[in-house]
This record gives C-alpha cells, sequence and structure tokens, in this order.
C-alpha cells in the first residue's frame, strides 16, 4: 500500500510531556509518599555539591531521584570495586534504580571518561586506556561507560561518554539501556536521553577488536523510549543501536552519526520505530536495519504495525526513516569489525534482510555506492541459542546467487517513497546510483509483496537512478508479488558482494567493481555540541544549583518514586488534518580526576 498523500497521511506524533503537565506510570514497583531528592557531584557555579563522585550519588540514590553533575573530567570505576564489580556488566556507571534521572549541566563538559584516573579528558595515548578488569581467563573484559541494567525509567542527559573499550564481555559501549544483551526477551520497558554525546579518540590497529563499538545502545527493550539531539562518532559497530525489540516503541529525533562502520543499526528491531530529523555522514554505511540469526534475537527485522494498526504514513507500516540528510557516506577509513565492519562503503542506507519498513522525505547526496540499498541478508555466523527456533524467520541453509549460507534472510514487503537523490553512485560501478534492489521471491513467505519504490526524483526533479533500471516502473506500485529479474540481480550480487567482501574478496584490479577499502583508521576530535539550554529545566526540587526549581512532586501531591515528572514518550495515531517512523574538551571546574 503506498504513502498517502500528506492530507490524508496518519501521523506518528511524539508527545514529549513536560515535568510539569504530567507523571509517567509506575513501572512495575510500589512508590513511596516522599518527594524526589537531588544529588549534586562536583561544583556548579561556584558551588561545591553534596557528593563526592557519580558512583556515590547512584549509590545513595532511590527510585525516581535525580542526580546533576558538574563540569569536570569524571573517571568512574564502579566496574573494578564492590557489588558492582562483575566482568558480565562491566560498566563504569552501572544503574540497577529505577527511575533515576542523571543530568549534566553542560553536555560538552561533563565528561564520563572511560580512560585511566588521571588522564587527559578523552585522551588518545594507548598508556591511558582502561581494558577493565580480567575475565575468567585473565583476558580484559573490556568496559561500558554508563549502563541502565535490566531497569526501566531511566533518563540519561546533557554529557559526554568517551574511550569505554571493548573486550570479552560484551562491552565498548557508552551509553546502554540494557534490557538483556542477547537473551531473546524483553527485559527493560521506558527510557530517555537528550544531548547525549559518545565517542573515542582511540584505535589500536595491532587489536582492532579493542576499539569501542556503540555510542548510543539501547537492546531488549519494548519502550517506550526516546533520544533527541544527540551525536555519536569513531565506532567499530555503529554510533547509535537499536536491536532485539519485535515491536520497540521508539525514537530517534535530531540525531548525528559520523565516522563510524554504521550511523545507525538495528538488528532485529521492529514494530513502532521511528528515526527522523537526523544525519548520517562520512560513515562507512550510513545506516542499516538487518534481520541476523546469530545476534541480538528474536528475529528477524520486521516494521509491521502490531494489532493491524495503521502507521505514521497510512499503511500497515510502522518502523519509518522519514525526513533525514544521509550524505558522503564514503569512508572505509574507520573502525570496524564483525558484520558491521563488511557493510557496504559508499551506502546511504541499507535494509537487509528487512521487511516492511517505509523510507520516505528523506535527503540522499553523494553516497558512492548506493544511496539506498534493499538487500537478503545471508547470515553465515553461528546462531544464537536465543534464536528459537533456529534462524526464525528466514531460511535454514538457504541459497542466494550460488552461495548456500546457514541462515538467509530476504527482503521484502520495504516502501522507498518521495525522497529525493543527488550526486549518488560516484565510484561508477555497475548498478551503482541511487537505488537498488537485491531481492528474490521469499522461500519463507511465498507470495509476499516485493519492494516498492516510487515518487523518488533527481535533480530537476527527474527520475531517480536505479538498478534494475526501470526499478520504480515494474516495482513501482506496493503490495504485488513483483521481483527484480535474475540477469539484474546476477549483476548486483556480483557489486554487492565486492562492496561488502562478506562472502568472498573482491578480484583484484577488477575495473566493474572498484570500492575503497580500509586504510589508516582516523578518530576526528569531536566537535563541540549544542548544549541542554537549561539544565535546571524540570528539576522537581529546589537545590543549592537550581534554587528555583519547583517541587512539583510535593505540589502536586504525587509520590516519589517511579512515578516522577520525567518526560513521556507517547505514540499517537492523529487524525487526518495533521502534518506531517551491534552498535579536545575543556575541562571544567570540581569532579574527580
Amino acid at each position: 500500500m503506498p504513502v498517502r498523500s500528506r492530507s490524508a497521511r496518519l501521523v506518528l506524533g511524539v508527545a514529549l510531556a513536560t515535568l510539569v503537565t504530567g507523571s509517567v506510570p509506575a513501572y512495575g514497583t510500589t512508590a513511596t509518599t516522599s518527594a524526589p531528592r537531588v544529588f549534586r557531584v562536583g561544583t556548579w557555579n561556584g558551588i561545591a555539591g553534596d557528593q563526592p563522585s557519580i558512583e556515590a550519588a547512584v549509590a545513595a540514590a532511590g527510585p525516581g531521584d535525580w542526580i546533576l553533575v558538574g563540569p569536570g573530567d569524571y573517571h568512574p570505576r564502579m566496574d573494578y570495586a564492590g557489588p558492582q564489580r562483575s566482568p558480565n556488566a562491566p560498566a563504569g556507571v552501572l544503574i540497577t534504580t529505577p527511575g533515576l534521572h542523571l543530568r549534566g549541566m553542560d553536555r560538552t563538559d561533563v565528561v564520563i571518561d572511560g580512560t585511566r584516573p588521571g588522564a587527559a579528558p578523552c585522551s588518545p595515548d594507548p598508556a591511558d586506556q582502561d581494558y577493565g578488569i580480567p575475565d575468567a581467563s585473565g583476558k580484559p573484559s573490556g568496559r561500558n561507560g554508563v549502563e541502565a541494567l535490566l531497569t526501566s525509567g531511566v533518563t540519561f542527559e546533557n554529557f559526554t561518554v568517551c574511550n569505554f573499550l571493548s573486550g570479552s564481555a560484551g562491552s565498548g559501549n557508552e551509553i546502554w539501556w540494557n534490557g538483556g544483551d542477547d537473551s531473546g526477551r524483553i527485559g527493560l520497558g521506558a527510557w530517555w536521553g537528550s544531548f547525549l554525546s559518545a565517542t573515542s579518540t582511540f584505535y589500536d590497529p595491532g587489536n582492532p577488536g579493542s576499539a569501542a563499538q556503540y555510542g548510543l545502545f539501547v537492546s531488549n527493550s519494548d519502550g517506550p523510549g526516546s533520544m533527541t539531539d544527540t551525536y555519536a562518532s569513531n565506532f567499530s559497530d555503529s554510533g547509535y543501536y537499536i536491536g532485539a525489540c519485535g515491536d520497540c516503541n521508539a525514537v530517534i529525533d535530531r540525531g548525528h552519526a559520523e565516522f563510524n562502520a554504521l550511523g545507525y543499526s538495528g538488528t532485529n528491531s521492529g514494530g513502532h520505530l521511528l528515526v527522523q530529523n537526523s544525519e548520517f555522514d562520512d560513515n562507512q554505511d550510513g545506516f542499516d536495519t538487518n534481520s541476523q540469526n546469530s545476534a541480538d534475537p528474536p528475529s528477524p527485522q520486521d516494521g509491521t504495525c502490531p494489532n493491524g494498526e495503521t502507521g505514521p504514513t497510512g499503511t500497515r507500516s510502522c518502523w519509518v526513516f522519514r525526513n533525514n540528510y544521509v550524505h558522503d557516506n564514503n569512508n572505509p577509513d574507520v573502525p570496524g569489525v564483525g558484520v558491521a565492519g563488511s557493510g557496504p562503503v559508499g551506502t546511504g542506507i541499507s535494509l537487509a534482510g528487512a521487511r516492511n519498513d517505509t523510507v520516505v522525505h528523506n535527503r540522499f547526496v553523494n553516497n558512492g555506492s548506493w544511496a539506498v540499498l534493499t538487500t537478503v541478508f545471508p547470515d553465515t555466523a553461528p546462531a544464537s541459542s536465543s534464536n528459537v527456533p533456529d534462524c526464525r524467520g528466514g531460511v535454514l541453509g538457504g541459497s542466494a546467487f550460488g552461495v548456500t549460507v546457514p541462515c538467509l534472510y530476504d527482503v521484502w514487503g520495504n516502501e522507498i517513497a518521495d525522497n529525493t537523490f543527488s550526486g549518488n553512485g560516484g565510484f561508477g560501478n555497475p548498478t551503482n546510483g541511487d537505488l537498488a534492489d537485491l531481492s528474490l521471491p521469499p522461500a519463507e513467505s511465498p507470495g509476499a509483496p516485493g519492494d516498492c519504490f516510487h515518487g523518488n526524483t533527481g535533480t530537476g526533479g527527474v527520475p531517480a537512478t536505479s538498478w534494475p533500471l526501470t526499478l520504480q516502473i515494474t516495482q513501482g506500485t506496493c503490495g504485488w508479488p513483483v521481483y527484480p529479474d535474475p540477469a539484474s540481480d546476477a549483476v548486483l550480487a556480483a557489486e554487492v558482494g565486492c562492496a561488502t567482501q562478506a562472502l568472498f574478496p573482491c578480484p583484484p584490479n577488477l575495473p566493474a567493481a572498484a570500492y575503497p577499502r580500509r586504510g589508516t583508521v582516523v578518530m576526528p576530535a569531536l566537535p563541540r555540541q549544542p548544549t541542554m539550554p537549561d539544565p535546571c529545566a524540570g528539576v522537581p526540587v529546589s537545590n543549592p544549583w537550581c534554587p528555583d526549581a519547583v517541587t512539583a512532586a510535593s505540589a502536586a501531591g504525587s509520590p516519589r518514586g517511579i512515578a516522577d515528572r520525567r518526560p513521556a514518550v507517547v505514540f499517537i495515531a492523529a487524525g487526518p488534518n495533521s502534518s506531517g517512523a551491534r552498535r579536545r574538551r575543556r575541562g571544567g571546574s570540581g569532579g574527580p580526576r
């Protein structure tokens, strides 16, 4: 079913209830009758806080409390001492208190730093890096930065996290809402993040697996959740990640990802998921969502609206990528390991083994291979034991284009509509350009509708370029089981294979398949990002740093705890008249070094 006209479109609204207009319902715990407390770390405007460290504040805080952090370069080490010491959840700041609100007073100058205590802020010096506590075999477990573990209602705002490196324990995640990594189950509900920056300055070419993996990471959560005004750079998997959620109920708004293997990665993430008003540039692959058997179950990735709902574009798709700027994703000189490291260089957005997603009203500029690529996903890695049954939603032992893999995910039902394109396909290989569809009639869903492409235009309003050449004609109507011809598929499969080298090395010196390869990895410095206009906004209790804060909880008689007055994220199907869806800083005063 194609995207409808603007006047008839249903819009997925994001209602961000302010701290003075409403409360978030309790997340399955009993609230108390006292107001939230506000703890302060460091110094702000010459006034000292009341806690010696972020770790101490986290230990003192209860459900619904707030922690404000003054400017400083903090090196938290909860993973090294006390009850938090664990190679299974090795986080510098580990939060297991529901509804906790952690906010910096300045986005750039409040730094939560994974390097060793005493190092310069986010130091790139190898001697300053901290690889975490040893695991049972003596290998470094790596570290996560700020992590909410199996805990709902946690808010992170207005700070920077850097240089938490990867190791043996699923680590290397700077900011993580963790609902149970690779468990195949939902273990976390609501989450919220805004005015956050995540980066890494360190890469060891002799040990690429130690590179920081993810910037802003959400896994195994059914929300509602939202991140706004965020930035992520220099990650070996992805700047942003939302995965392992059949109905994610999540929003990314005004995000910016650059210099990553993947700007965004979303494995097995579907249902209500909206990415809008964001920028993806100078990554190897700007944006990728995929089905996968070997990680973050349950598979597959499917953007179909639950329960027969109508999505934000008037179709049955609730996974929407809209109003984004995707450009110059031609950068092989980024950190990259594993599946993410073989993302197709020069691609703006890739939908790999994806189903029923919508890509609409975006601008794609100067992506050297393909601006938009829809493709099958051949998973060659060992299956996750949590993905039951094996190859769930895919073809066990499937074959495509002469290659048999342990699990094959076909791609179908995606709608690519009303996007604009300029300067894409600059690598000049056959099939390179604006649109490309590498798909087959799916063995796992006979008769399923193919991907459809319509209303996509290039400079001057001419039709976007495509492979097959007549893609917007032969597959211009949604809902029909129409797929590319085998000859076109064969040519595109060879080109995608050469761009990724995931299944085979590209023949050397082949002029028809020239794609840039990784040379010297470059880790650009983090640019200063806009800070929260008023870091005291919404703080529920008057305190020495925010003396004008309204004690909203006491005034309204609402309970302290999980029902704190934090922003809520609500998905709304608006009426017809609504408008239109894995993976350098200045030091401040105060705070541990």
